[in-house]
């Protein structure tokens, strides 16, 4: 047997896609996969120095990582017109962005790239991602980039959307605004690739055809939502585009990456490739 490690965001989204293999639904021939929780900005660190055989990565982190890994066709959170959003409290929702204080999940986040595409000149500051929140309430910054699950509730807490980066980059481009992904270690070698693959596919399928099953795994990782908005929030980030790519889903990825450097956020350019 040979042992994969398997790095992924503690999240429900995550936790959702990953459920069959977690949960040993699929039969995995000679593989056996190690699952390994952590933040995406740790994923993302992790990533640059080869920690993990596979990993969720952000599509702005794997411009720098793409020596060492490819992406695989399938595991992207993708938001088709929806994606990252910017909230502040009332008496800054007037301001622009350039204008404001925001706190950011983490400089190699790809909400952070969108972000600058955006507005190339803003100050920021790095805060925990579910942190972000009471941050702006406090008062600690201006505003705040939001990912995950705040994205859902953030109004809860008495703050107004003021920018949907995922919004805005459709209208831009037409395409939809890529997250993250799943990366896979070149040096597996490609068959190995392809055999893994097609084991991690089957877990998503699986989960999208067990969805009640595999959504009551994934609330161990929902943070305290309750059933219904963690329903929500996974239907968002796990959907047809997660399942694969195609065509359209690529292109979005080709053309961030791409308008990344050439706005000189991303210091270089990147061969975007997938296992096929």
């Amino acid at each position: 047997m040979k042992t994969i490690t398997l790095a992924h965001s503690p999240d429900s989204d995550d936790a959702f896609m990953h459920y069959a293999l977690a949960t040993n639904k699929i039969e995995t021939g000679k593989y056996r996969f190690k699952h390994v929780l952590k933040d995406i900005q740790t994923l993302n660190e992790a990533a640059r120095e080869g920690v993990y055989d596979i990993t969720a990565i952000s599509f702005h982190a794997y411009a720098y990582v793409s020596d060492k890994y490819a992406l695989l066709p399938h595991g992207a959170s993708i938001g088709d017109g929806y994606g990252p959003i910017v909230v502040t409290s009332e008496g800054n929702k007037d301001r622009p962005i350039k204008d404001l204080k925001i706190s950011i999940p983490g400089t190699m986040t790809s909400a952070y790239l969108a972000l600058r595409l955006y507005e190339p000149n803003f100050e920021y500051e790095v805060v925990a991602f579910d942190e972000i929140i009471n941050h702006v309430k406090a008062g600690k910054s201006d505003a705040g980039l939001l990912i995950h699950e705040g994205q859902l509730f953030y109004e809860d807490y008495g703050l107004h959307k003021i920018l949907d980066l995922g919004e805005w980059w459709k209208g831009e481009t037409g395409l939809p605004l890529p997250m993250g992904g799943n990366v896979i270690k070149r040096d597996l070698g490609t068959d190995a690739m392809h055999e893994i693959s097609g084991y991690l596919h089957q877990s998503i399928s699986y989960s999208m055809e067990h969805r009640e099953d595999a959504l009551a795994y994934a609330m161990q990782f929902a943070r305290d939502m309750k059933t219904d908005l963690a329903d929500r929030f996974v239907r968002m980030w796990v959907n047809d585009l997660t399942l694969d790519y195609g065509e359209r889903g690529r292109e979005a990825v080709r053309r961030f990456l791409k308008e990344g450097a050439a706005s000189g956020v991303i210091t270089k350019d990147v061969q975007v490739d997938f296992v096929e």
